[in-house]
């Protein structure tokens, strides 16, 4: 398979209004980061390891009937990482196929930028509408080598990209504006959360570029991302509890203070309180909650561990307390 291109591909459709051209993802993006959260489902595996399509197909078509803004899929909670090519072709040509068009399908891609382009171009194959690009592998990078990898990305595929910063990835506002500029690249996920960094970064970038908040759960810096202009969010908690992230998105956006501070006094701030005991567990805490729901999830994949009794037990009676914050059941 071909893995470079002399040249950007063009947009084949630039007019926002069709519905499959550049400016129209950045147009469906906005609208759904404007009605509802982010959804990065799991990856539902057997027993075994093995990749579990039915599961996972039951599985996307509950997170959509819970009404996301986009689904991103084979992402950092999709457990990208430790899918093979076949696995990844399965995941989004399902998302794809569940969603129907009703929502923007943005499939996750990474590694190097030559591995990415592979991944890139079965995301296209698959139907996808974009592309987020996870944090490269391993070294560290200068600014000039970090614009460079999406660059890269972005001449090989016809899919507009979405570049995440996490990890050792950590754009300047400089650097967002030259990517800003790259055909292609419609916006930036964070996960840094450096709030003097993003103020100054939000206002280099044109006032069309997209930014949205990807804390490993968003919901607890929701208001500090909202006040530098950046209040849409990617919600690990609609993987496992949509009842519990879509009853915090309308008490923020009503402003209903009381019920915010409410659910992150006692539901969110536990929750990552548990989920920092042990690395890993930003994913295998959710995957565990979802399987105390009864979603045909599955355990996660090696270098991840399954959380120990001891802490399901906890995620077990924190995630009920949180249920029952908003009137709903485990």
């Amino acid at each position: 398979m071909e893995t470079t291109s002399v040249g950007p591909v063009p947009d084949p459709d630039p007019d926002p209004d069709t519905g499959t051209g550049r400016a129209a993802v950045v147009r469906r993006l906005r609208e759904g980061m404007a009605a509802s959260v982010l959804s990065f489902p799991l990856t539902s595996f057997h027993e075994d390891g093995s990749f579990d399509a039915d599961g996972y197909r039951a599985y996307v078509a509950e997170r959509l009937a819970a009404g996301p803004g986009a689904l991103f899929p084979a992402c950092g909670t999709g457990e990208f990482f430790s899918l093979d090519e076949d696995e990844y072709r399965q995941a989004v040509a399902i998302a794809v196929e569940e969603t129907a068009g009703s929502v923007p399908v943005v499939a996750g891609t990474g590694y190097g930028w030559a591995q990415a382009l592979r991944f890139a171009r079965i995301a296209e194959e698959a139907g996808a509408d974009a592309l987020l690009v996870m944090p490269h592998y391993l070294t560290a990078a200068p600014q000039d080598g970090l614009v460079a990898q999406v660059e890269r990305i972005a001449a090989g595929t016809r899919l507009p990209l979405i570049a995440y910063q996490r990890g050792q990835v950590a754009y300047t506002a400089e650097s967002v504006r030259r990517l800003a500029r790259v055909p292609g690249v419609i916006g930036v996920k964070d996960g840094h959360s450096d709030l003097d960094r993003l103020q100054r970064t939000v206002l280099a970038a044109p006032d069309d570029f997209l930014f949205f908040n990807g804390a490993a759960t968003a919901e607890v810096q929701a208001r500090a991302y909202a006040a530098v202009g950046i209040p849409a969010y990617s919600s690990a908690v609609h993987a496992f509890a949509p009842e519990i992230a879509n009853a915090f998105l309308a008490a923020l956006r009503g402003g209903d203070t009381g019920t915010v501070d409410k659910l992150l006094r006692d539901f969110y701030v536990p929750l990552v309180e548990l989920r920092d005991r042990v690395p890993g567990y930003a994913v295998s805490l959710v995957k565990a909650a979802a399987r105390l729901r009864g979603c045909p999830v599955g355990p996660v994949r090696a270098p991840l561990t399954d959380p120990s009794p001891a802490d399901l037990a906890a995620l077990k009676t924190l995630l009920t307390t949180g249920l029952d914050l908003v009137g709903a059941a485990l």
